[in-house]
């Protein structure tokens, strides 16, 4: 099982986007061509089949983070599954989309973040494919993580948010929380004191995977709410409606983000990554 995992990963593979979101992200209409496939993994089931086809001419791959009807919570995420389904069928890049509580007054409800940074706060969750197991490749993998998230995809994420004229903050830290809990006010004080920007709950062990695959990763956090040290309650209906609500303006965003990301040439990242890891 371990050489087959390798020689999966050591496939070369064209450009592809992986996109894995929420509500909105998930309908095949955004897909021309678009078809369903069960993907089975070393390392278990992913969330949901994917949604293959192309969107802006660009073969495209949509995965639903907690199921199409949303009944996985982030800490039950199978994001080792989720990762490798998406690299095993050729993506070279993931954008995902995320529900995040605001800790700071200018990030609005209804605000997108182009994140740049993340605080670990998950307890219980696997964050490396090379963990000893029986499906895992062999040896340790110190992945940097500086930077975080693929530059020149989060750049094109930005330039296509402030072209359609969105409330976008071009960089952003989040803490990502173990959930499904939300923060109590004194954690989501203290994270406000570490200079945190949003919190969430899916954002790791996620990125650590994609680069560990040596995939171009970025993401876009939206401002659902205020985080409870706003005294504020935060309540999940609200939060989801807040979701919904711009759910055509993340699609619209990331329909418009594949067609340039299409255009570029990718040798050179996918090239620092493949140095990076250990696939």
């Amino acid at each position: 099982m371990r050489v087959f995992l390798l020689q999966v990963f050591y496939l070369f593979f064209s450009l592809q986007v992986g996109i894995i979101g929420g509500s909105g992200l998930n309908n095949p209409d955004i897909l021309t061509d678009g078809s369903e496939r069960v993907v089975e993994t070393p390392y278990g089931p992913p969330s949901d089949v994917l949604i293959e086809g192309k969107i802006s001419g660009v073969d495209c791959v949509i995965l639903a983070r907690h199921g199409r009807k949303h009944t996985i919570n982030p800490s039950n995420v199978n994001y080792r599954a989720n990762i490798w389904a998406l690299k095993n069928v050729g993506c070279t890049h993931i954008i995902v989309s995320s529900a995040t509580g605001s800790l700071q007054e200018d990030i609005k409800p209804g605000d997108f973040v182009v994140l740049d940074q993340f605080i670990d706060r998950t307890k219980t969750r696997v964050t490396t494919f090379f963990d000893g197991s029986d499906n895992a490749p062999e040896g340790v993998c110190h992945i940097p993580m500086d930077p975080v998230f693929c530059d020149k995809t989060r750049m094109i994420l930005l330039n296509c948010a402030k072209q359609m004229g969105l409330g976008v903050h071009p960089s952003g830290t989040a803490v990502c929380i173990e959930g499904p809990r939300f923060s109590t006010k004194a954690e989501s004080n203290l994270y406000r004191s570490w200079g945190a920007h949003v919190v969430n709950m899916t954002l790791v062990p996620e990125v650590v995977l994609a680069k560990e695959a040596g995939m171009c990763y970025a993401a876009v956090a939206m401002a659902t709410d205020y985080d409870c040290w706003h005294n504020t309650i935060v309540c999940v209906d609200e939060v989801m409606a807040t979701f919904k609500a711009n759910a055509e303006k993340i699609t619209k965003l990331f329909i418009m983000a594949i067609g340039k990301i299409g255009e570029e040439n990718w040798d050179d990242e996918l090239d620092k990554l493949k140095v990076y890891s250990l696939l």
